[in-house]
């Protein structure tokens, strides 16, 4: 017990503390390992005109969509911009977003990638690395 309250002070005082000894990452595991290819494409740069019907249309020719979702403000109703597709296969996916990326859609470039999934949690601890100079200079 007493080293999980040493360990939360410590972690806490990193918060607070831009010159702690221990900085505080969070880590999406994809991006820590090399790029992974899934089935669902994450779509930013639509134009307010876009619908699903639509963004179901310029992706359809590259393979079986499963599923199309765009994402609408609460406020107003009007898309938020961005949107994801899915795709029956990894390879359909892959071919759509080198084909698609950058390409105009009513009028907006779009902006492909592969989506990631939700990462949720606390971040994760890692010590600052100090070089030995600094930290025999610190101790004389």
């Amino acid at each position: 017990m007493n080293n999980l309250k040493m360990f939360a002070r410590r972690t806490s005082a990193a918060f607070y503390n831009p010159t702690s000894n221990i900085r505080l990452y969070r880590w999406l595991s994809s991006s820590i390992s090399a790029p992974s290819y899934n089935n669902k494409l994450f779509v930013a740069g639509l134009s307010w005109l876009v619908d699903e019907r639509s963004l179901l249309d310029a992706f359809s020719n590259f393979g079986e969509v499963t599923e199309v979702r765009i994402l609408y403000d609460k406020d107003t109703g009007r898309s938020r911009g961005f949107g994801f597709v899915y795709f029956a296969k990894d390879d359909y996916a892959i071919t759509a977003k080198d084909a698609m990326d950058g390409k105009e859609l009513l009028g907006r470039p779009m902006r492909i990638s592969f989506a990631l999934d939700k990462v949720r949690g606390a971040p994760i601890v890692v010590p600052r690395i100090r070089d030995t100079v600094t930290a025999t200079r610190d101790k004389s």
